[in-house]
């Protein structure tokens, strides 16, 4: 079974997190909501696997920090 990568797997975070912090900037609220719904749907259909998906989910939800 597939697992979810829960340990860091990034190169360059700070670059990626700062393109995520600029994707928002000029939007109104309801605006910054959609795009990041399109991201997160955009990012599921290319990971593809459902399990891992779920994972993903369960951990958002939980509020725990990943691998905890």
């Amino acid at each position: 079974m597939t697992r979810l990568i829960t340990t860091p797997n990034l190169s360059d975070p700070d670059d990626v997190y700062e393109k995520l912090i600029r994707l928002h900037e000029g939007r109104t609220d309801a605006e910054s909501l959609k795009v990041w719904s399109r991201l997160v749907l955009i990012l599921v259909n290319h990971i593809g696997d459902r399990k891992v998906i779920e994972q993903a989910i369960d951990i958002a939800a939980s509020h725990k920090r990943p691998g905890h």
